[in-house]
């Protein structure tokens, strides 16, 4: 799976030229302007033309079950469990609960959809909470990601970089690089894409921090002049939230790849400017959960819930009408 990024490591390329835009950025939607709202509780949104996927795990009972629907992969039955204490459930009567537990190997629960349509732009929405004592430091995959030929018969191709013709992947997580860091860690995009400044993943952070990090690759630099800083955020323990996720392929020959995250509606991150691909044929195949520590200090759980996978942006789940 996909694995810690070096952070000392020497950048490779230097300075970047900043990325060239060719128009101003499209506003993105926020809040109830997507299509859950038109779904009141989700009932029947996975009828909707612009869904491929909805899943709130209520007719499953096992990881198996999970295979019907998740057409990508299944890792890790063992650690995975349908929970019906209400307690880990954000709504209806079953949630999604990943465990790693404690010990000094690597593990990477995760689901995955495949996409026999490969698409231009994916939208990823999910309700996921951490554990109260949740506690990891260092390398975890523990959100989401949405890839272009990154899997290879549901295996990860970590370590080998992204050079616009091979595969390209962004995932929406918490990094947590020093014990001395709150839990779970700063919401950030963790990429693959060409120009990455080693073998794993770069890290985007919403305020325009890049890891690994340089004066020159921070900000405008790397996401164009229409690049707008944001607060960088670390999620609460313990709690429900509505993430979203937006990766937009960029025309071949331009920089006008986007990334975009949502928090509870409200977008928290955009990262436009990006180069993804310098072909056609690069087009994204895959949505992805899961939870993945590389060494995990004590038990380890997370739980999602209210899964949905569109074409277009998705919005928390609308409310039912009294």
């Amino acid at each position: 799976m996909i694995r810690m990024i070096l952070l000392a490591c020497v950048v490779r390329f230097g300075a970047l030229p900043a990325p060239a835009q060719d128009a101003r950025l499209v506003a993105l939607p926020e809040g109830d302007a997507g299509i859950a709202a038109k779904y009141p509780g989700d009932a029947g949104i996975e009828k909707d033309p612009s869904v491929f996927l909805y899943d709130g795990f209520e007719d499953v009972s096992t990881a198996e079950d999970l295979r019907k629907a998740w057409t990508g992969s299944v890792h890790h039955d063992k650690w995975i469990r349908i929970a019906e204490e209400a307690a880990n459930i954000h709504a209806g009567k079953k949630a999604l609960e990943f465990t790693v537990p404690q010990q000094e190997t690597e593990l990477a629960n995760a689901i995955s959809r495949k996409l026999t349509d490969e698409q231009e732009v994916l939208f990823l929405r999910f309700y996921s909470k951490f554990e109260k004592g949740f506690d990891q430091v260092g390398s975890s995959h523990n959100g989401c990601s949405i890839s272009a030929h990154y899997f290879k018969d549901g295996k990860a191709s970590a370590g080998k970089p992204a050079d616009g013709t091979n595969k390209f992947l962004a995932g929406f997580e918490c990094w947590r690089g020093e014990a001395s860091m709150t839990k779970p860690g700063e919401l950030n995009v963790y990429c693959y894409h060409p120009g990455q400044a080693s073998g794993f993943g770069d890290h985007f952070f919403p305020s325009g921090k890049v890891l690994p990090n340089s004066s020159a690759r921070s900000g405008a630099a790397t996401f164009g002049k229409e690049f707008v800083a944001r607060t960088d955020i670390t999620p609460e323990l313990d709690r429900w939230y509505c993430y979203e996720f937006m990766v937009k392929a960029n025309t071949v020959g331009k920089r006008d790849g986007r990334i975009a995250c949502w928090l509870d509606g409200k977008l928290i991150a955009d990262f436009p400017g990006l180069r993804f691909r310098d072909v056609e044929s690069l087009k994204i195949d895959y949505a992805h959960i899961g939870l993945h520590i590389g060494k995990s200090p004590r038990v380890n759980k997370k739980w999602y819930d209210d899964v949905v996978v569109a074409k277009s942006y998705i919005g928390p789940i609308g409310k039912k009408k009294k």
